[in-house]
């Protein structure tokens, strides 16, 4: 799908795994338009460094001294780099994605050199504004000027909110994209099993890393003693986030850790090869949510809330750290092979795996009108 955009006109501001994992077939599709701009949000190599080269993302232009920052902090000093950038090299259009610290700053900082901005993955709402993605998300959507919706949902969220419709395009959304060009094949998944002891539907497949579960020793402990418990009757594979290591250890609470199989964070395809296989997982992740309604597998969220709803129709179940975690692993495992089937055969709420190339003919709708002709 070539464009006609002129080399690195197109500014994409990230900072996080999660947006380097949903980005990169927009990345690969813009070709040379792409200017990747990396804020340094996740500043340790293990997170960002290797899924640079597992993706095969371009060298970006780094930002410095974000990374391990308070979220003020990080938001005004990517603002300031930011718009120093734009300033020396403006660009035609900047897209941001989802509702990371990296994406607000990009956000802000195109709309204070009037840039037009498209938001990738708009609309989304927990309506819980004890998320600081919460406040992010919503900022990000009344300052873009092309919103992504990923699912009528989320076009719904936004229409409600007064947003002009002519504004926010339905696109699907890019993780379906993602999991289908990254998922290794049925070999190398093998090999990866087998490497580690484990075999098909035979496991379950655990993260934990948001701030409300690290942050809070009373529910990372939950977490981490109803895991156990389920260890006792099936594996559990736990890849450890440093942030999350490190609270572990800060409340003492590395004992618990002992009957699970701790390994160090996956590159984003390892990731992929153990989710498709486990028989259940459980996570706080968002981007968890979405990976599970494209591979067909049962997951519990441990979070107080989400902005996925989607999800939880068929494919996920809604619980805060505790014996209801335990629960309902119990009931997600005892779906067993059938049920399993059952989700596989499900289409995926989140879109049919075209979101990139439509986002792509938007920008190159975008970049050829006067600014604000879109509003």
């Amino acid at each position: 799908m070539p464009t006609h955009l002129p080399p690195r006109s197109i500014a994409l501001v990230l900072g996080t795994r999660p947006e380097l994992v949903k980005l990169t077939e927009l990345i690969r599709l813009l070709g040379p338009a792409a200017h990747v701009v990396h804020t340094g949000q996740h500043y340790d190599e293990e997170l960002s460094g290797r899924f640079l080269t597992d993706l095969g993302i371009p060298e970006p232009t780094y930002l410095t001294g974000i990374g391990g920052h308070p979220r003020a902090v990080q938001i005004s000093a990517a603002l300031a780099q930011l718009d120093a950038l734009f300033l020396a090299e403006p660009p035609l259009a900047v897209v941001v994605q989802g509702d990371t610290n990296a994406a607000l700053a990009g956000a802000l900082a195109a709309n204070a050199r009037s840039v037009p901005l498209v938001h990738v993955e708009a609309g989304l709402r927990s309506h819980d504004r004890n998320m600081p993605e919460e406040h992010n998300r919503v900022l990000i959507d009344r300052l873009a000027d092309v919103l992504c919706a990923a699912t009528p949902e989320n076009r719904d969220n936004l229409l409600a909110e007064g947003v002009a419709p002519e504004l926010v395009e339905i696109t699907g959304n890019t993780v379906v994209e993602a999991v289908h060009s990254q998922l290794p094949d049925a070999d190398e998944r093998s090999a990866h099993l087998d490497e580690l002891g484990l075999t098909p539907d035979g496991y379950v497949l655990a993260t934990v890393h948001r701030p409300e579960n690290t942050d809070d020793p009373a529910a990372l402990r939950a977490i981490l003693t109803e895991l156990a418990a389920l260890a006792a009757d099936v594996p559990v594979v736990l890849p450890l986030h440093p942030r999350t290591r490190a609270c572990v250890e800060a409340a003492g609470l590395a004992a618990l850790l002992a009957p699970l199989r701790v390994t160090r964070p996956l590159g984003y395809r390892d990731f992929l090869a153990l989710a498709r296989h486990a028989a259940l997982l459980v996570s706080d992740s968002g981007g968890v949510q979405e990976e599970v309604t494209v591979l067909g597998r049962p997951l519990v969220v441990v979070r107080n809330s989400t902005e996925r709803p989607e999800a939880m129709a068929d494919f996920a179940t809604l619980v805060a750290p505790g014996p209801a975690l335990g629960r309902a692993a119990r009931d997600g495992l005892a779906l067993g092979t059938a049920g399993r089937a059952r989700l596989a055969a499900l289409p995926s709420p989140f879109g049919d795996g075209l979101a990139s190339r439509r986002i792509v003919g938007l920008l190159s709708e975008l970049a050829v009108m006067p600014y604000g002709a879109a509003a």
